[in-house]
């Protein structure tokens, strides 16, 4: 992976370039799995699905956990070990990288070494069957959501992440907790959430020369005009909703196209 200089917006003073190797043809991209123990259904339904995906590569575009609050989680037993199993397990046959989302940006590169998983910057552009993807969780550019875009600049900080996890395991568990359920009752009191914003991410197309923005975070599944380009919103996944929301979005030289598991 190289990394390209680029003039943008501030969240974007550069990005990662990927090539995709010439063997794959088809790419699977997911995100907003949010995996917890409360949702074993959801967390089933990942496991089958990296078990059985054909595709060459699976990208987790951010919050494949509900919560991250250090790589030494998944050295106990848990559901951190255990998803580090499945992903090692499916690193064997495919490649699988991950991006942080806004609840697991704490995820480490000695979890990635464990699970033979690649981290991936945010962005990043991946050149693939003639085209040039743009892959972001999007949270960055969600421009309205002033007092999240506050809160992310401090936890990205590098001090911030350091302070965080030199603390005790279960201290850390506790705060996480009590920023989860300050989270949920922000929410709660919301009749909206906030969206990409259109002209950050045509600055962001223009300046990485990509033709198709590919991101999660919103919960919003769609497929949007963007200018001149295409913005493919993925879905979040509830395996316990009616109808279930399990979903991949699956690239190869056909083109993009949704794909619906079990």
């Amino acid at each position: 992976m190289t990394r390209s200089a680029v003039v943008g917006p501030a969240a974007l003073p550069g990005f990662a370039l990927l090539e995709a190797p010439a063997h794959w043809r088809a790419i699977d991209f997911i995100s907003d799995l949010h995996l917890q123990q409360s949702e074993p259904q959801t967390l089933a339904a990942w496991r089958r699905y990296m078990a059985a995906t054909p595709a060459d590569a699976v990208f987790i575009l951010g919050d494949l956990f509900e919560v991250w609050v250090g790589d030494d989680a998944a050295r106990e037993p848990g559901l951190e070990a255990d998803c580090g199993a499945v992903i090692r397990e499916a690193s064997e046959r495919l490649a699988v990288y991950l991006m942080h989302g806004n609840r697991d940006f704490l995820v480490g590169e000695q979890f990635m070494r464990d699970c033979h998983a690649t981290l991936l910057d945010d962005p990043t552009a991946l050149d693939f069957a003639g085209t040039r993807w743009l892959l972001t969780h999007g949270d960055a550019l969600c421009l309205a959501d002033v007092d999240y875009l506050k809160f992310r600049e401090q936890v990205r900080a590098p001090q911030w992440q350091k302070d965080f996890l030199a603390r005790p395991l279960p201290q850390r568990k506790a705060i996480a907790r009590d920023l989860r359920a300050q989270s949920e009752a922000a929410k709660a009191s919301m009749t909206d959430y906030a969206d990409v914003d259109g002209p950050a991410a045509a600055t962001w197309m223009r300046a990485t020369q990509s033709q198709v923005l590919i991101h999660g975070h919103t919960h919003k599944p769609a497929d949007h005009p963007l200018e001149v380009w295409r913005r493919i919103v993925l879905s979040d996944w509830d395996a316990a909703a009616t109808p279930a929301r399990l979903e991949a979005l699956r690239i190869d030289t056909a083109g993009a196209r949704r794909v619906a598991l079990s």
